[in-house]
């Protein structure tokens, strides 16, 4: 069994890529289900400096594999913002109501051509060294809404419509979100590099047992 620490507290997350690696021999924990894990200060310029950040110190931290995630919506009328500054758009007490209600604010003027978005989702996976083995990156491209629909999901989810389908993140269930979303579409790229190392690792750790 292959143990994997998820470099997050949010229990959706851990429960989403769990139903990913369900079938494979991997042990998967969250920071809420290990010893002393540490914050660490996300100063990357982008999801990838930042993913990796936050996958390399835990992991040299835990003395474990991390899996660390970075992701944000960014918004066309906007030049790209909130970006990586997604989670505290409003401030260092953000919460996900008052960053929504900033980005209604900021948008209130702005027609519906113009209320193009996407989400980005970064995935890095750092060994107990810190090397980093494993970047994925996905999108999800959709439109902000003038007033938040559905209550599922979290963050921007009630905002972000997709418009083949007519719905927000917030009205879709999480089986259908779980197949279109930029965080499922990431996991799902991160499963066959994983497997891959994996197979290495048990291969390596074989032969190393053997003597050789």
């Amino acid at each position: 069994m292959f143990r994997l620490v998820l470099g997050t507290h949010n229990p959706k997350k851990l429960k989403e890529l769990q139903g990913l690696l369900e079938p494979y021999p991997v042990q998967l924990d969250n920071l809420a289900n290990v010893p002393d894990p540490i914050e660490v200060e996300e100063t990357g310029q982008t999801f990838q400096e930042n993913a990796e950040l936050k996958a390399v110190e835990q992991a040299k931290h835990l003395r474990q594999w991390v899996l660390a995630e970075d992701s944000g919506i960014c918004v066309d009328a906007l030049d790209g913002a909130p970006g990586i500054y997604s989670a505290r758009f409003s401030g260092d007490s953000a919460t996900d109501e008052s960053n929504k209600q900033l980005l209604l604010e900021k948008l209130k003027d702005v027609g519906w051509s113009k209320r193009g978005a996407f989400y980005t989702s970064h995935i890095a996976l750092a060994d107990p060294l810190g090397n980093v083995h494993v970047n994925c990156e996905a999108r999800c491209y959709g439109r902000i809404l003038k007033q938040p629909r559905g209550d599922n999901g979290f963050g921007y989810d009630p905002l972000f419509e997709l418009p083949e389908y007519h719905q927000t993140f917030g009205e879709l269930g999480p089986a259908v979100k779980s197949l279109l979303s930029h965080r499922a579409r990431a996991n799902r790229q991160l499963v066959p590099k994983l497997l891959s190392l994996i197979a290495k690792e048990t291969s390596e750790l074989s032969w190393k047992s053997k003597g050789f």
